[in-house]
């Protein structure tokens, strides 16, 4: 029998798997050119050349031992060094090596820091709507999820609330922007004041309390605007970041965290933040890819695929009717259900082949997840199929 923890992740499972599963089944019976699936952000656009290149040049070149040996639970010295300098370089930072531990992608970060932090019974704030998964991450280590509802207006984070939710068992804030599941990119007023609310309850109650900011879709960003980098503004900040959507590498599993020296107890953080990384099982990020890494520290993915995507689904989901913030980052749209029960609408819309999660996934119901991140065909060959569903809402006459 799985033990009584594991019961309610089994009953709960994943919508997103559960969709991303149901349209394997649809692809199969329809054919993958009628079925158009915006279940899963699984990148559409190929990894930079060079990732190719540095796969076959470690392969053919490095000594086999060092190549795919232990290290340190950290990981490499110098991929550690090179991802410092690039930081640096970028963002004005002043890391070094030893201010990274590279992790297996950045839920795997995630878990590792919050192993490191929490006590049983400390609280952990997110902000709705957000990736559900922060919830069993928290559970993991007896931690309480504490939610901060949704400003359905702008998608920033509602820090009235926040401001009144803090207490003395807050151990640390999860932020996420450039946003899943909004696209929404927190402005840098957001983060000063953010950042001005945790200082003035960390003097309230003479306790520390951790900024984690989840940085998967960092450079997935648009029409210029500009993603602050938080440990600029506030010294508590641990930056959890993966190359599963920067260098389109999800099955990889390649990511680091940053613990900055200014952060309360760096150095006790580092060390222990790297013992959780060999004891919950992962023992070290995988050593191929922290070299490949380390080759393609400033590669670029083609941001330029997925802002057409963008426009094409965004306007297109518009003319028909439907209501949806503008997203200006990662690549989801999030958008307003015609119907108070959203399960309702994507159920109707499998009829016409097409795939959303449903916003209760993010602890925000009454809104969809659209996941652009597909071929810019499946956009197009989609929106005839969007029209047919807006008809039925009567959203378009």
């Amino acid at each position: 029998m799985i033990s009584e923890k594991m019961k309610p992740f089994v009953e709960n499972n994943s919508a997103i798997r559960m969709m991303f599963e149901e349209g394997n089944r649809l692809r199969a019976k329809y054919g993958a050119e009628n079925v158009f699936d915006f279940s899963l952000g699984n990148p559409s656009v190929p990894a930079p050349d060079c990732v190719r290149q540095a796969i076959i040049e470690l392969v053919n070149e490095e000594n086999p031992t060092t190549l795919h040996g232990y290290m340190s639970n950290a990981g490499f010295e110098d991929v550690r060094q090179t991802i410092a300098k690039s930081l640096n370089r970028r963002f004005g930072t002043a890391f070094q090596g030893k201010n990274l531990i590279m992790t297996v992608g950045a839920a795997s970060g995630l878990n590792v820091i919050l192993k490191t932090v929490l006590n049983p019974g400390d609280e952990v704030i997110v902000f709705a709507p957000y990736f559900l998964e922060y919830g069993a991450y928290v559970r993991n280590y007896d931690g309480v999820l504490v939610e901060i509802s949704p400003d359905t207006e702008t998608f920033q984070p509602n820090l009235a609330e926040l401001e009144e939710k803090i207490t003395a068992k807050t151990k640390a804030v999860i932020v996420n922007t450039p946003h899943n599941p909004t696209g929404v990119v927190y402005s840098e007023e957001t983060i000063q004041k953010l950042s001005a609310i945790l200082e003035k309850k960390q003097k309230e109650f003479g306790s520390v309390i951790y900024l984690i900011s989840d940085e998967p879709y960092r450079e997935l960003a648009y029409d210029g605007v500009e993603v602050p980098y938080l440990t600029k503004y506030y010294d508590n900040t641990v930056v959890g970041y993966s190359y599963s959507k920067s260098l389109s590498l999800p099955g990889e599993r390649i990511g680091y965290l940053v613990i900055p020296d200014e952060a309360d107890g760096s150095e006790e953080l580092l060390a222990a933040a790297a013992i959780a990384n060999r004891i919950l099982g992962s023992v070290n990020a995988p050593s191929l890819m922290q070299k490949v890494i380390a080759k393609c520290v400033d590669a670029e993915v083609d941001v330029a695929a997925y802002d057409k995507n963008r426009q094409a689904l965004y306007n297109g989901l518009k003319e028909l009717g439907f209501s949806c913030i503008k997203p200006q980052g990662a690549f989801y749209l999030f958008v307003k259900s015609p119907v108070e029960d959203e399960k309702e609408f994507c159920q109707a819309a499998k009829k016409y082949n097409i795939l959303m999660v449903p916003g209760t996934s993010f602890a925000c119901p009454g809104y969809v997840r659209l996941a652009y991140c597909v071929s810019y065909d499946t956009i197009v060959n989609a929106l005839p199929q969007f029209e047919k569903l807006a008809e039925e809402f009567g959203l378009r006459k």
